[in-house]
């Protein structure tokens, strides 16, 4: 027989800071080396190897050893949303500098989610296919007093939303493969309640074959050390006028 879910030996492992910035470089879905793990995460190599050994352990990090190499990424999307819920009731870090603030800007304009987008552009994006007519099924907007259809610790599967033939033909015509993501074994349309808007961005197959796709285009661009990404202007004007997302 197993217990009730041992959350404090899950919450001390996110808990301690060295830990939380390995799992924040691995958010973004990508597949990193230990050295470049340390780097990203600005943790010292020797420091990096000991929290990876204990993330693995403790089963929110996955490694694969290729050729010389050990190569490490989270175990799921599971771990992200968790990350996600977590950070939407933590307190802001202080700014100490502006580097510092400048990178909090930017996370909280654009970043990745896992494997899609978050922050103001998730949003936008999200909020762009709705007034659209492209999903249905929601409003994109995360309201408390209706909590228990719409809460931070669900799956993202509490609103039902769908997206429209007029959505698929837009999706298909920008190029996002749309029929893999549908027919995938993956849910194909979930949301996240975004930490730092308090509103909806796509998650699921679907806004992980979209943020692919615009990723292709080059009209986003991953920052280095950071899962903030940039907009680029081709893609601040593609975004426009393919997806009527206007961005500040």
């Amino acid at each position: 027989m197993s217990g009730d879910a041992d959350l404090a030996r899950t919450a001390a492992l996110i808990g301690d800071p060295g830990r939380a910035k390995v799992l924040r470089a691995l958010a973004d879905g990508r597949e990193l080396a230990a050295s470049v793990l340390a780097h990203e995460a600005g943790v010292a190599p020797s420091t990096a190897s000991v929290h990876l050994s204990k993330l693995v352990d403790g089963g929110l990090v996955t490694a694969q050893t290729r050729g010389r190499h050990r190569y490490f990424r989270l175990a799921g999307p599971q771990v992200a949303r968790a990350m996600e819920a977590l950070a939407e009731i933590a307190p802001a870090a202080p700014i100490r500098s502006l580097r510092e603030g400048t990178k909090a800007n930017a996370v909280r304009a654009a970043r990745t989610c896992y494997d899609h987008l978050a922050g103001r552009l998730g949003v936008s994006i999200m909020s762009a296919l709705i007034a659209a007519g492209d999903l249905a099924g929601g409003d994109g907007r995360h309201v408390r007093e209706r909590a228990r259809k719409d809460r931070p610790s669900s799956p993202g599967r509490d609103l039902d939303y769908r997206l429209t033939p007029k959505g698929a033909d837009k999706l298909r015509e920008l190029g996002v493969d749309v029929d893999e993501a549908l027919a995938g074994p993956r849910a194909p349309i979930r949301y996240c309640i975004d930490w730092s808007e308090q509103d909806h961005h796509l998650g699921g197959a679907l806004g992980a074959a979209l943020a692919d796709r615009l990723f292709e285009l080059k009209w986003v661009k991953r920052l280095p050390r950071t899962r903030a990404v940039l907009v680029t202007d081709e893609g601040r004007d593609g975004l426009a006028e393919q997806l009527r997302v206007a961005l500040d």
